[in-house]
C-alpha cells in the first residue's frame, strides 16, 4: 500500500508546468490587450475610428496591466517567494484571456439581442471565471497575509475589466456594470474558499496539516529551491531512529586509498529536501575528513528512512565522521563470484571474513528492496563463518512497475547461494586501484549528482573485478550490460553496476517521473567513454592492498518514517480526486447562482 500511494503521488508531478520567459509573456499580454481593445470598440461602433479608438484602448489596457502586476509584485508581495514578477504576469494574462473569451462572447449575443445591460452581465461571468482562477492562485502560492493575498488577487484584473466597462458604458452608466463585477468578486471569493477549506480538510484529517500548505511547500521548493517550509513540515512528521552505515576500507602501503560507503538510509525525499542530496554528502565530507576516495552505492533501505532536513543531515554527518576508524586489515579476498537464479542476479566476494554482495535484477526494473532482504543475507553470511556482511542494492535497471513482493525470494535465493560459492573459493592477496571521474556535461537534470561516478578495481590472481559507482538515481534498462561489455574489453573479468540513488535529480524536470535515470537523458557513448576514463584511472593506481570493514550505527537522527510517508502520499493522492469532484461541484454551483442573480438584477 505505501509503494503504490508513492506511485500515484509521484505520477501526479506530470502535471507540473513552467512558464516561458518573461519577454515572451509580455509579448503575448500586449497582443491581446490590444486585440481585446479593438473587439470591445468594433461592438460599439464598425468603423474606422473605432479601431483607432480600439488600439487606444489596448495601450491602455496593456500599461494598466504591466503597471498593476509591478505594484503587486514589488509593493502588495514583496519578497514573497513564488509570486516573481514573471509569475504574476503569466497569471494575468490567464486572466485576461478569459475576460476577452467572455467579452466576444457578450458582444456576439448582445449585438444578437441588442442589450448593453446583457452585455455587461456575461462579461461579469466571464470576470467570476478570471477572479476565481486569481483568488485560487494567489490562495495557493502566497506566504503573505490574507489582506495583501486579496489586494494582489484583485488589483490587476480589476484594472483590466474597469477600464473595458468604462469604455463601453462611460462614466455615467458605470454604476450597474460595476455592481455586476462586484457580485462576480464576492461569489469568486466565496467559491475558492470553499473549494480551498476542503482541500485543506484532507491534510487536516490524515496528518493534521492543511492540504494547501504541504502543496505551498513544495512549490516555493520546485520554483525557487527554498527548502525550509517543508522541511519545517516533515521536522513536526518525524521520529528518532538510528542508522546503521556499513564501510569497506582498502588501504595500500599504510595510507586509505579508497572507502566504499554503503549507509542503510534513504536518499530522498526529492531535489535538496532532507536527505535527498545524502550520498554526495557523505562522499564530500568523508573524502575531505579521510583524504582519500569515496564512492556511496545504495544499501538496502527505503523512503520509510529518509532524513528530515539539513539539521538532520549535519548531525548524521558528524555522528559518521567521529566513529569512521579501521583498526584491523586483511590482506585476503576471494574472486568476485555470481549467481543468477530466477532473474535475480547476487555477486558475492570476501573480503577477510566479511561478504561484499551486490543485488540486481536487471534488465528488469528494480526499485527499493525491503530491510528483511539484508537481514537474510547477514544471517546466511554468518551461518557460513563469516562475522558480517555488506549488501548493495545495485539500483540499476528501471523500464517498469516494480513488484517488490515478487523479487524478496529469488534475491534471496541468489545471495545466499552466491555466499555460499564465494566462500568455496580460495583466497589470495589482492591489489586494489580507484579512479574517479566528474563529467562537466552530465548535469543534475541529465539525472546525475555531484558525485560523478568512482570505478574501484580489485585484482585477485589474475582476476580483476570492477565495482563502478554513478551519483544517480537508477539506470535504464539494458545500460548496465552495456558498461560491462565494454569494461571486459579493457581486460576487466567481472563486476556490478551501482547508483547511489541520489534524489538531488528528483523533482527537477517535467517528466512522468520527476527525474531522468541514468542513461535517459545523455548519450550511453559519452557515459561509457566517462566510465572508461575512471577506470583507466584505476588501472594505473593498481597495487597491493589491505580491507578493512566496519559498521557504525548513528542514533538520534530524526526520520521521516513509514507511516508519515505514507500519509503524505495518501494527501496528494487523495486530494486531487476530490479536487476535481469538489471543483465540478463548487465553481458550476456558484456561478450559475451568479447568472441567476445577474439576470434579475437591471
Amino acid at each position: 500500500m505505501h509503494r503504490r500511494n508513492m506511485d500515484k503521488a509521484v505520477n501526479r508531478y506530470s502535471l507540473l508546468f513552467s512558464f516561458p520567459s518573461y519577454r515572451i509573456i509580455v509579448a503575448c499580454l500586449f497582443f491581446q490587450c490590444f486585440a481585446t481593445g479593438i473587439v470591445v470598440q468594433l461592438s460599439l461602433s464598425a468603423t474606422g475610428s473605432a479601431f483607432g479608438l480600439g488600439i487606444f484602448l489596448g495601450g491602455l489596457l496593456f500599461v494598466a496591466s504591466l503597471l498593476a502586476n509591478h505594484v503587486v509584485r514589488r509593493i502588495v508581495l514583496g519578497s514573497d517567494p513564488i509570486l516573481d514578477l514573471r509569475r504574476c504576469t503569466s497569471f494575468s494574462l490567464v486572466s485576461n484571456l478569459v475576460v476577452t473569451l467572455f467579452v466576444c462572447v457578450a458582444t456576439l449575443i448582445s449585438s444578437w439581442l441588442g442589450s448593453n445591460v446583457l452585455w455587461s452581465k456575461i462579461v461579469a461571468i466571464g470576470f467570476y471565471v478570471s477572479m476565481s482562477l486569481s483568488f485560487l492562485v494567489f490562495k495557493v502560492l502566497s506566504f503573505k497575509s490574507f489582506s495583501r493575498i486579496l489586494i494582489a488577487s484583485v488589483l490587476q484584473p480589476m484594472f483590466f475589466v474597469t477600464l473595458i466597462l468604462l469604455s463601453y458604458f462611460g462614466f455615467e452608466s458605470l454604476q450597474v456594470p460595476l455592481i455586476h463585477i462586484t457580485l462576480a468578486i464576492i461569489a469568486a471569493f466565496t467559491s475558492v474558499q470553499g473549494f480551498l477549506a476542503d482541500q485543506d480538510s484532507v491534510g487536516m484529517r490524515t496528518l493534521g496539516i492543511p492540504s494547501i500548505k504541504l502543496v505551498r511547500a513544495f512549490l516555493v521548493n520546485w520554483t525557487v529551491g527554498a527548502e525550509k517550509p517543508f522541511e519545517e513540515i516533515l521536522e513536526n512528521l518525524s521520529e528518532e531512529h538510528e542508522i546503521k552505515v556499513s564501510l569497506m576500507a582498502f588501504k595500500t602501503r599504510d595510507k586509505l586509498k579508497t572507502v566504499i560507503v554503503v549507509p542503510m538510509l534513504h536518499a530522498g525525499p526529492f531535489k535538496n529536501i532532507g536527505s535527498s542530496a545524502i550520498p554526495s554528502l557523505i562522499q564530500s565530507y568523508l573524502e575531505k575528513k579521510l583524504e582519500c576516495t569515496v564512492s556511496v552505492p545504495h544499501g538496502i533501505s527505503g523512503h520509510e528512512v529518509d532524513l528530515a532536513s539539513q539539521i538532520q543531515n549535519q548531525k548524521f554527518l558528524e555522528q559518521l565522521g567521529g566513529n569512521v576508524k579501521f583498526d584491523v586489515f586483511d590482506a585476503k579476498a576471494t574472486p568476485f563470484v555470481t549467481v543468477n537464479l530466477e532473474g535475480a542476479i547476487a555477486g558475492c566476494q570476501i573480503f577477510g571474513d566479511c561478504a561484499f554482495v551486490t543485488l540486481t535484477l536487471a534488465p528488469e526494473t528494480m526499485e527499493d528492496l525491503p530491510l528483511e532482504l539484508y537481514e537474510a543475507v547477514l544471517s546466511k553470511a554468518r551461518n557460513m563463518g563469516l562475522s558480517y556482511a555488506i549488501a548493495i542494492d545495485a539500483h540499476n535497471s528501471i523500464q517498469g512497475p516494480f513488484e517488490v513482493e515478487k523479487a524478496i525470494e529469488p534475491l534471496k535465493k541468489a545471495s545466499e547461494a552466491a555466499i555460499e560459492l564465494a566462500c568455496k573459493s580460495k583466497k589470495s592477496r589482492f591489489e586494489a586501484g580507484v579512479g574517479k571521474v566528474i563529467p562537466s556535461e552530465f548535469s543534475v537534470s541529465d539525472g546525475f549528482g555531484p558525485g560523478g561516478i568512482t570505478v574501484t578495481l580489485i585484482k585477485t590472481s589474475n582476476e580483476v573485478t570492477a565495482y563502478v559507482t554513478i551519483d544517480g538515481n537508477n539506470m535504464v534498462s539494458g545500460l548496465r550490460e552495456k558498461i560491462l561489455t565494454n569494461l571486459y574489453e579493457l581486460g576487466i573479468s567481472n563486476g556490478e553496476i551501482f547508483t547511489t540513488d541520489t534524489h538531488m535529480v528528483n523533482a527537477v524536470v517535467l517528466n512522468k517521473r520527476g527525474y531522468n535515470p541514468v542513461g535517459e537523458a545523455v548519450s550511453h557513448g559519452k557515459l561509457v567513454d566517462e566510465i572508461k576514463k575512471a577506470a583507466a584511472k584505476a588501472f594505473e593506481s593498481l597495487e597491493p592492498a589491505e580491507v578493512s570493514w566496519q559498521r557504525v550505527t548513528v542514533q538520534g537522527v530524526k526520520v521521516i518514517g513509514e507511516q508519515q510517508i505514507d500519509k503524505l502520499s495518501l494527501i496528494v493522492e487523495e486530494g486531487a480526486k476530490r479536487a476535481k469532484k469538489i471543483a465540478a461541484l463548487i465553481f458550476p454551483a456558484v456561478g450559475f447562482l451568479l447568472t441567476i442573480l445577474l439576470y434579475y438584477l437591471v
